[in-house]
C-alpha cells in the first residue's frame, strides 16, 4: 500500500488546523460570557446521546434488553444529572438482564 503525497498533505493539514484551533482556544484565556458557559454544560450529554441512541435497537436480538436499559439509564440521568452514574447504571442493567436471559 502506497501513500500518495496529496493524501499526506491533507492529513497533515487537518492535524494542524485541529491542533492549532484547540491550542489557540487554550491560550486565549478570555473569560466566556454566561451564555456560552450555559451552552457548554450540555455538550457532554449531547455527545453521549448522539453516540448511544442509534445503537438502542440492537442487531443481535437484544432490542428489548437495550430499550429497558436505555429507559432506566435515561431515568437516572434525568434524576441525578451525573453522567458517570448514568453510564454505570446502563452497563450494569444491561449485564444483569443478559445474565437473567432477557433477549427477546
Amino acid at each position: 500500500m502506497s501513500l500518495r503525497f496529496e493524501i499526506l498533505l491533507v492529513f497533515l493539514g487537518m492535524c494542524f488546523v485541529t491542533f492549532g484551533s484547540r491550542l489557540a482556544g487554550l491560550m486565549l484565556r478570555a473569560p466566556l460570557p454566561p451564555f456560552w458557559l450555559r451552552f457548554l454544560r450540555f455538550v457532554p450529554i449531547s455527545v453521549f446521546a448522539a453516540l448511544i441512541v442509534p445503537a438502542i435497537p440492537g442487531d443481535q436480538g437484544q432490542g428489548i434488553m437495550r430499550v429497558l436499559t436505555s429507559l432506566l439509564a435515561a431515568f437516572v440521568a434525568w434524576r441525578t444529572r451525573v453522567l458517570w452514574l448514568t453510564v454505570l447504571v446502563g452497563f450494569g442493567t444491561f449485564w444483569v438482564l443478559k445474565l437473567l436471559g432477557v433477549h427477546a
